[in-house]
Order: C-alpha cells, then sequence, then structure tokens
C-alpha cells in the first residue's frame, strides 16, 4: 500500500496556530464509518451521539516542558534538546540538535549549570541519551527551565503552557499532547457522565513516533516507535463490563487507540491491568478489537495517524471527510477542530 494514497491538499493558512478561547468551542465533523455521511457541529454537540452506557476513553498522560535550550560546557555552541523518555534513573532518550556537536562524552549546561546532562550512548535519528545532573527534583528544575514541545508547524508563542495540556493530564512523560482531548472541559465531562456515559482513563506517553515522518515509499516497511502504555484494574474491569452490557467503546483520540487495540489484541478482545510498551501501528486492513467509535483532529497528509483513522472509516470515505473540511475552512492539526467517527 503506497503511502501517496494517504495524501491530501491543505492550505497552510488552514493549519491552527493557537487554541480557541473556549476549548468546547471548536467545530465538529461526525463522520459515519459505514456510510462516509457527513454532519457538521460544534464540539459541546458530542453529548447528543453518545448513549447511555458508552465509554468515553482518555488519555491521562500529562505533556513535559520538555524542549531545552543550552550549550556545550567545553565549546559555548548553542544545543537544542528534546525529552523523549526516561530510560532509567536520570538518564534520557532525547532529540539534539544540531545532533554532530553532541558526542558521547559532551556536557551541555542548562539555565547556567542549574542542569547539567552529559551523554552517555549514540541513537539513530540525532537521538540521544542523555544523563541530568541536578540539585533538588528534576520535575521541578524542567518546569523552571523547560518550553513545552509544541509541533513544528506552530509558529506562534504559546501564552498560557496549560492549554497544551487536556484538562484531565496528570501522569507526566509525554513529549507531546493527545491533542484530541484539548477539546473537552471539566463542565462537559461532568454532562457526559451525568448522560450515564462512563469515562475511563489509560495512559499512553506520546514520544518519537510523534516527531517521526513515514519515509518510505510502502505503508508496510514504516517502523513506529515503542511507547510507553499503562491501563489500571479499575479501567479494564470498566471496559469488559461496559462491552458485555452492550456498550460502545469510543476512544479519544489515536494515542488512547493504540493502546486499547494493543492490550485487546494481546487478550483475545478482552482487557487486562497491564503496562509496557507498543509500537503497534494500524493502518487499512487492520480489523479493529477494542473500540467502536474515536474522536480525533485532523492530522497531517501521509502520517501514520491519518492511516488509522482511514482503518477505522476507510480511505476513500476519510479523504473524502478532509476534502470537505478544507472546503468548510475547519482548523487543522493540534490546535484545530475535531471529528467523531463513529
Amino acid at each position: 500500500m503506497k503511502v501517496d494514497l494517504f495524501d491530501f491538499d491543505l492550505p497552510e493558512e488552514l493549519i491552527a496556530q493557537t487554541p480557541l478561547p473556549n476549548r468546547e468551542a471548536s467545530r465538529l465533523m461526525v463522520l459515519d464509518k459505514q456510510t462516509g455521511a457527513i454532519k457538521h457541529e460544534t464540539f459541546r454537540a458530542i453529548l447528543s451521539y453518545l448513549r447511555e452506557g458508552d465509554c468515553l476513553v482518555l488519555n491521562d498522560t500529562r505533556v513535559l516542558p520538555a524542549r531545552l535550550y543550552g550549550e556545550k560546557e567545553d565549546t559555548g555552541a548553542n544545543i537544542e534538546v528534546l525529552l523523549l523518555k526516561q530510560v532509567k534513573g536520570d538518564r534520557w532518550e532525547t532529540l539534539v540538535k544540531p545532533a554532530k556537536r553532541v558526542k558521547i562524552g559532551t556536557t551541555i549546561l542548562f539555565g547556567d549549570g542549574r542542569l547539567r546532562a552529559t551523554c552517555v550512548d549514540t541513537l539513530e535519528h540525532g537521538g540521544r541519551v542523555l544523563e541530568f545532573e541536578y540539585e533538588g527534583i528534576f520535575y521541578e528544575v524542567l518546569e523552571s527551565l523547560g518550553e513545552m514541545p509544541l509541533p513544528p508547524y506552530i509558529k506562534e508563542q504559546l501564552d498560557d503552557r496549560e492549554r497544551y495540556q487536556t484538562v484531565y493530564a496528570r501522569e507526566r512523560g509525554s513529549a507531546a499532547a493527545p491533542t484530541a482531548g484539548l477539546h473537552f472541559t471539566e463542565q462537559l465531562l461532568d454532562d457526559i457522565r451525568a448522560k450515564g456515559v462512563h469515562i475511563a482513563f489509560i495512559t499512553l506517553h506520546v514520544g518519537l513516533g510523534t516527531f517521526r515522518p513515514v519515509n518510505v515509499e510502502n505503508v508496510e516497511e514504516h517502523d513506529m516507535h515503542a511507547e510507553f502504555y499503562q491501563m489500571t484494574e479499575g479501567t479494564a474491569r470498566l471496559l469488559n463490563e461496559v462491552r458485555q452490557q452492550g456498550g460502545r467503546i469510543i476512544a479519544v483520540g489515536t494515542t488512547t487507540t493504540r493502546t486499547l487495540e494493543t492490550i485487546a489484541s494481546r487478550h483475545n478482545g478482552t482487557f487486562v491491568a497491564e503496562s509496557g510498551w507498543t509500537s503497534i501501528f494500524i493502518y487499512p486492513g487492520y480489523e479493529f478489537k477494542a473500540i467502536d467509535g474515536m474522536v480525533t483532529n485532523f492530522h497531517l497528509p501521509k502520517s501514520t495517524l491519518i492511516m488509522l483513522v482511514s482503518a477505522l472509516a476507510g480511505r476513500e470515505n476519510v479523504l473524502h471527510a478532509y476534502e470537505e473540511a478544507v472546503k468548510e475552512r475547519y482548523r487543522f492539526f493540534s490546535f484545530g477542530d475535531a471529528m467523531l467517527i463513529i
């Protein structure tokens, strides 16, 4: 299957640069995964598409202020570091720019030396394993020195870093936000619960895969980077009960979808409490075992994310919906509008 099959034309001015003042005021395209029929709503209207007994599943990962700007200790050369995942203790897998300046043994200073990092290993694609030294608590130091790792297509400064967090973010560890969840407010979640819809949480820490483009011609040749996930006993029990009672499981975002499908694939369609690493790659032809629908944003052309969405709703349906979204001037990508596939 050719990657070019997932390409589409997107005017640059439709790439949302800032979040809306009101999270739930974004637009919502509702796509029927069977027929391809489209409805145009505002996000709050999601209430009318959820039924009593359904379960909405959210990713509660919290984005780290993971972008750091420092200097090489020996030369003063500027170095940019993006934390991707904690390897062990104070060692982190990172992306470094320019990577050629950072070799094993290189030390980088941040914030006048309040934070130091020494390269202890080199990885592909500019990856480096850095070991950090600091006084106090690492996450507090990171909060004072780090910046939110906004995607490269966002050129505007983010005034309030909490707008790149979901209102339910609590498990620190992501290098990017699970952006489908950015549309929910506490009030909307309360209203969803009041309707008799269950809400459950999983955790998947978004890592390198978010930043890696698909550089192969054939979809099947792309390798996904592994990301850490976790499901609790309470969530597994709730999801199994919802399934047994005929409720639908609606995943919020591709990260939630990948977590649920990873677990269900390993356990014959049921859910169990577990944690681990997933590199599941979902594209057309995949048979879904966990979810009945999903909430998602509008994704980049030729990305693994639009491939996942196409697996659920059909490539032709999705590309037609994207064409309609461009025509109707929907806002795209992280701070953009949403789609409900059901």
